[in-house]
């Protein structure tokens, strides 16, 4: 688990974290004891007067008491059962623990605990499938699996309210990390841990929004709460993917069934632990009892018109933060997709004239909406929405051909079209594919869509001053054009290795060789390619997110190389690393990156054969300072004396593909990311070196790092 930064950790100290109920902890002792019974739960829930009222509350209700005769804790007690009992002092210690906690930074929890509860449900149910020893700490961490979410915005509330009651997903992570360098799942694990509680427990919340992939042979509690979670957020009009299935071995007709049952189970208990649950979709059985609480229709109006005004407060800040309008219309489209659970969506703006459409923003799959341009004023759906107004587009007869290829591309029954209009001023629109489910509820949401809308133009047009709409489209499309290009050359590096990984693997099956190592490369180098992705579309930078090691990147990534036949056999690779430990502040992946593309043009340098070192010569001091200096170079002919001066910038290469000269563009700004410096030695003579110089962390500092003349120096 990757520690918060400094900051925000000293901000989640100073909220105040709850501690842990004591009646929790003697719950979840007890249900570890052998032999513990009835009697010892009741002395416990008699300990606490609060939790006592809040059972028999439970225990007279229509549901349990059928006679109608009042009851006491005791008679209570044994109307209710054991598994009743310890689903209500685990949810209750939690509520009682976390609502006093966040509260005073949204008034809304509604749909929270809903999912908490669901989840919680769910997760004891799978267990007791399982005939899972302790069913209660199932519940417990499915209950808990979503804590972060309240710490943060605690801890954080003017930032992190604009993502409190979006969508639960990889893009909500996505946003958190780039917000706030930490997520959900990291900040509740840290709740979880000051509470002292088992560190499988802390697990489950860490790893719940993991691939499914990686969690094969995770700790059954693990896999447990990650499939819990899953199924509380599945619609179940859709077929349950088959990998849920074998997750942990239940077949999808009994997954679908514990899913049914656990709705009813959850509103329940929600009206026993006094949480208003109203508003909220609901099964008709829930919805027609009279257990129901009812809540007065204008006072929920008037709650979620106040929920609103608070979420586009929070807008207005966020758009107010980016510096271009390249960096603000991604942040739009993130916004509207996280608050509007939206799964793509890309931006057009107007044209100086006001005749034309231009894509200024797209998915990033769907970079050919960029040289896509709209012509108005065939008053279709297009035009309508430029006037104003919300508008969706079902398909049909009625439909313009350059609408349907907007659904098509970006997927949907629906094409939603929200206008970006600043007063009268129409400056684009935000296009999105969307089902018929969704248009139903976007519909009843149409005054916090414009007033997105409002913001984000707002924030557009404070940024266009000095620039017309022309100029700043094509800028748009060139700077789009531009990232995904850099994309694409990263993501080439993986897919060599894995292509090269392949031959080998196919050699040692033929042979009935053991391929368990070539695997693990596949999947690493796969879920690198998922890595790059992610910061494409928002993610946090990877020099961001971990410590990495250098000297296991510099002799890992050697073998790699060795063994995936990516070096040709007329080049010798020599390896030497530091004796001492080398670890950065940042991800390995980032350093591998670097790495793998100086790498890449070394062998690319030597034509026909030569000789390439990796050296990792410890620490050295420069400027007063501690670096890591790493060298790469090789024996080659030396970089033309024309292409030195401007080496590290974007340069139309000879070299085939549309995505070359771009290498050590990209390896410059991985190394800014993690704080370090470049620099390159060539001679038609000796060849080229370049040398990495990056930063030791305050606590792996020596007392006196080794002197070392810099390339600067020599040069």
């Amino acid at each position: 688990m990757t520690s918060p930064d400094p900051d925000l950790r000293s901000r989640l100290l100073q909220a105040r974290l709850p501690v842990m109920p004591q009646i929790l902890l003697k719950l979840l002792e007890l249900c570890q004891a052998d032999g513990a019974g009835m009697a010892e739960i009741a002395r416990l829930v008699g300990s606490d007067a609060a939790m006592s009222v809040k059972l028999l509350q439970a225990a007279n209700s229509a549901a349990y008491n059928r006679g109608g005769q009042k009851v006491g804790l005791q008679q209570g007690l044994g109307l209710l059962g054991s598994d009743m009992i310890k689903s209500l002092v685990i949810s209750e210690s939690v509520l009682q623990a976390f609502n006093g906690f966040a509260g005073g930074a949204a008034s809304d929890l509604r749909r929270f605990w809903k999912h908490a509860l669901l989840t919680a449900v769910l997760a004891r149910d799978i267990a007791r499938a399982l005939n899972y020893a302790q069913p209660e700490e199932a519940y417990l961490a499915g209950l808990l699996h979503d804590v972060g979410r309240l710490a943060l915005l605690a801890a954080a509330p003017d930032t992190y309210q604009l993502y409190f009651l979006a969508e639960d997903g990889a893009s909500l992570c996505a946003a958190e990390r780039e917000a706030l360098h930490i997520t959900h799942m990291e900040a509740g694990a840290w709740v979880v841990q000051r509470w002292q509680l088992d560190s499988f427990l802390g697990d489950a919340i860490l790893y719940h929004h993991e691939p499914l992939e990686r969690l094969s042979g995770a700790h059954l509690l693990v896999r447990m709460v990650f499939l819990a979670h899953a199924l509380a957020g599945h619609d179940l009009a859709e077929p349950l993917p088959h990998a849920l299935e074998t997750l942990c071995q239940i077949p999808a007709p009994q997954l679908v069934e514990l899913c049914e049952g656990a709705e009813m189970q959850v509103y329940k208990a929600a009206s026993y632990l006094g949480i208003d649950l109203t508003g909220l979709e609901q099964p008709a059985a829930v919805a027609d009892s009279a257990a129901a609480p009812a809540v007065d229709a204008a006072q929920r109006q008037l709650n979620d018109e106040v929920r609103d005004l608070a979420l586009l407060n929070a807008l207005g800040l966020s758009f107010a933060r980016p510096k271009d309008d390249g960096q603000l219309l991604r942040l739009i489209r993130q916004q509207a997709q996280l608050l509007l659970e939206l799964d793509s969506s890309a931006i057009f703006l107007m044209n100086g004239s006001g005749q034309h459409l231009l894509g200024a923003s797209v998915p990033e799959t769907r970079q050919r909406l960029l040289d896509f341009s709209i012509a108005l004023g065939t008053d279709g759906v297009l035009d309508q929405a430029t006037r104003g107004g919300l508008a969706f587009a079902a398909g049909g007869p009625g439909m313009r051909v350059a609408e349907e290829q907007l659904l098509r591309a970006l997927g949907g029954e629906v094409l939603l079209c929200l206008p970006l209009c600043q007063g009268a001023q129409c400056l684009g629109l935000l296009l999105a594919g969307v089902t018929q489910r969704q248009r139903a509820r976007l519909q009843r949401q149409e005054r916090l869509l414009l007033g997105l809308a409002e913001r984000a133009a707002a924030a557009l047009q404070a940024l266009a001053a000095g620039a017309s709409a022309d100029q700043r489209i094509a800028t748009l499309q060139h700077e789009h054009r531009e990232h995904a290009r850099r994309v694409v050359h990263e993501i080439n590096n993986p897919l060599s290795i894995i292509k090269n990984y392949l031959e080998v693997l196919d050699d040692k099956l033929a042979h009935q060789q053991p391929v368990q190592g070539e695997m693990d490369v596949l999947h690493g180098e796969i879920d690198r390619i998922g890595n790059i992705m992610g910061e494409y579309v928002g993610g946090a930078p990877a020099a961001q997110r971990s410590r990495g090691d250098v000297n296991h990147t510099i002799q890992t990534l050697a073998q790699l190389l060795r063994q995936s036949k990516f070096l040709p056999a007329s080049v010798e690779l020599v390896v030497q690393t530091s004796s001492q430990r080398c670890e950065i502040d940042g991800s390995a992946d980032a350093l591998k990156q670097i790495l793998l593309n100086l790498l890449k043009n070394a062998v690319e340098a030597l034509g026909r054969g030569g000789r390439i070192e990796i050296v990792n010569n410890g620490q050295v001091q420069r400027n007063g300072r501690p670096f890591y200096a790493i060298c790469v170079s090789d024996n080659g002919p030396g970089i033309p004396p024309e292409h030195r001066s401007r080496l590290f910038s974007p340069v139309q290469s000879r070299k085939p593909g549309s995505n070359r000269g771009l290498g050590l563009s990209i390896v410059q700004g991985l190394v800014k990311q993690l704080g370090g410096s470049i620099a390159c030695l060539s001679t038609t003579s000796m060849g080229t070196l370049f040398e990495l110089c990056l930063p030791v962390p305050a606590d792996l500092q020596l007392q006196a790092a080794a002197p070392s003349a810099s390339l600067q120096d020599m040069d």
